[in-house]
């Protein structure tokens, strides 16, 4: 299975907080971490709730 690298590029300030229990479900704690998982569909589930606060790249 592929691998996504993901990096948090917005703050998580003023954010609902279902977006920060997401964040931090990811592994992401703070601005600008870059954590890898497997790119399974919970995963891009996930990722897609909070695109606008992340970078998404293949890894």
């Amino acid at each position: 299975m592929a691998k996504v690298k993901i990096t948090q590029v917005k703050s998580q300030i003023d954010r609902p907080k279902r977006q920060k229990d997401t964040l931090k479900a990811l592994g992401i704690r703070k601005m600008h971490q870059t954590v890898v998982h497997e790119a399974t569909p919970q995963i891009l589930g996930m990722i897609r709730k909070v695109a606008h606060l992340v970078q998404v790249e293949e890894a």
